[in-house]
């Protein structure tokens, strides 16, 4: 398996055309390839153009309406519950988050849940959303069942992830990250590329370690048992229980307040079924903001700046790789397998889109 390194402009170009192309408006088209390329810059695979397949079978299907938008279901002067059935998961999330930071910037603080949307991508873009509006942000979204708990053999939670971000300098702290070992979109990747799974990433049916990525997600998708291993692996012994317990964390925060679907219910690969929850924090609300600004800045540097274990030139703070990865990538192109390259063309193709005429 080969990658080649593409031009941004190109790939963010025909993923425009092929969303312009399915139906969607020319601010839904920006917001979604916005979305799939900061994940791509940011050296985030499983969650960038490679997701385009998914997202195309959700369209031919009928999960996702490309003329869907959000309707409010709920809401005080500080929180929103949207109801968003077919809804592109990016699109009703970006609204989501956008009323969450008009919220927090009149109230210090705002909360959003959305319930019946679909994937909506790397949970840390709309916590930088928020971040970029100089408040905190926090997002999580709910799964299809992939997780199993600890001493399970059948999945019962999302990967749930986690995302925070909040201002500092010169490097905004931003963390996102699943509650799982691994995400699926790794998984599906190591599978595209015909690679073993690591050990201690997920189960077979059994629940026992399995390094085969195939009949790992062949065991997902057909409800067969097995899935992914929460945060700590197999065992409480590493610390399974705790990776567990922020599955259900997520779960509570997601579905549960927005009156969605929880994971173990969740169908058709969580399209058009998925709830999110968005929180953006005006932290002047505890104090002077450019104190707290600076007191975060200042952990974070003392973070990079401690001791570095024998054999380790360097300590990163979270977000720290991503902003490196994204100057990189964009002097350099992104890295696209060939497998991935071959499904965006045949994509573009059946849109009516050459893509040679974005140089792919």
């Amino acid at each position: 398996m080969s990658y080649h390194n593409l031009p941004y402009e190109a790939l963010r170009g025909i993923t425009e055309a092929i969303f312009a192309k399915s139906g969607f408006s020319p601010e839904a088209c920006w917001r979604i390839a916005d979305n799939l390329l900061c994940a791509d810059l940011y050296g985030i695979e499983s969650h960038g153009v490679q997701r385009l397949i998914r997202y195309f079978g959700a369209l031919q299907e009928g999960s996702i309406d490309p003329k869907a938008l959000p309707v409010i279901a709920h809401q005080t002067p500080i929180s929103q519950v949207l109801d968003a059935p077919r809804t592109m998961g990016q699109v009703a999330a970006a609204q989501a988050m956008s009323s969450a930071v008009a919220m927090a910037q009149e109230h210090g603080i705002g909360m959003v849940c959305v319930r019946g949307s679909n994937h909506f991508g790397i949970a840390g873009y709309y916590t930088r959303m928020a971040q970029e509006a100089d408040l905190l942000g926090i997002c999580m979204t709910n799964t299809e069942a992939i997780a199993i708990p600890t001493g399970g053999k059948k999945a019962m939670l999302g990967t749930s992830p986690i995302a925070v971000a909040m201002p500092a300098d010169p490097i905004p702290f931003w963390y996102d990250a699943a509650t799982t070992v691994v995400t699926r979109g790794k998984l599906e990747v190591y599978n595209k590329i015909d690679k073993p799974l690591p050990a201690g990433w997920a189960a077979d049916e059994n629940g026992q370690d399995c390094a085969d990525a195939q009949r790992v997600l062949d065991n997902i998708i057909g409800k067969r048992g097995g899935g992914i291993f929460p945060l700590g692996g197999f065992a409480e012994e590493t610390g399974s229980h705790k990776g567990y317990g922020l599955g259900v964390i997520v779960e509570l925060f997601t579905a549960v307040f927005a009156g969605g679907t929880t994971s173990p219910h969740v169908r058709n690969s969580g399209n058009a079924d998925t709830s999110f929850f968005f929180c953006a924090l005006d932290y002047g609300l505890f104090g002077d903001k450019g104190e707290i600004r600076q007191r975060m800045s200042a952990l974070l540097q003392e973070l990079r700046d401690s001791p570095k274990a024998e054999g380790c030139a360097r300590i990163y703070t979270h977000g720290e790789k991503e902003l490196e990865a994204r100057a990189y990538h964009l002097a350099h192109g992104i890295p696209v397998n060939d497998k991935t390259l071959e499904e965006i063309r045949r994509i573009a193709a059946y849109c009516g889109i050459d893509p040679a005429s974005f140089g792919l």
